[in-house]
């Protein structure tokens, strides 16, 4: 199996326990990896998920060691996600609802880094 393989089988798992995590922690999941745009104007998402009056869109990020999450966000990715949420977050909100951005870091044998609100979806 390609490298290329290998981290797209990673990812994909990655973005399950994350929403596995969410869930357990009472998070609906709302859509999985959406995406707008094309060429430079992409954007996409890995998770939007809603708990009460919060509507959040997931990044998330699998790495082999938790070391290497450390370098594994960056401001061209969190503006990808941010993309996607000023797209798709009037659709999906109702009335008094806050959006926010989040992002789940996962290594193996290492328990989930939720980040809340690291980005302003509306700036």
């Amino acid at each position: 199996m390609s490298r290329k393989h290998r981290a797209a089988r990673d990812g994909r798992r990655g973005e399950w326990l994350a929403a596995l995590y969410l869930m357990a922690k009472g998070w609906r999941i709302v859509a999985r990896q959406q995406r707008i745009g094309t060429g430079r104007g992409v954007g996409e998402v890995d998770i939007i998920a809603r708990r009460g009056r919060v509507l959040v869109f997931v990044e998330v990020k699998w790495r082999q060691s938790a070391h290497a999450l450390d370098q594994a966000i960056d401001t061209r990715r969190l503006t990808r996600v941010a993309r996607v949420a000023a797209a798709m977050a009037p659709r999906l909100m109702r009335a008094d609802d806050s959006v926010r951005i989040d992002v789940i870091l996962l290594a193996p044998w290492q328990w989930p880094r939720h980040m809340t609100h690291v980005w302003q979806p509306f700036s």
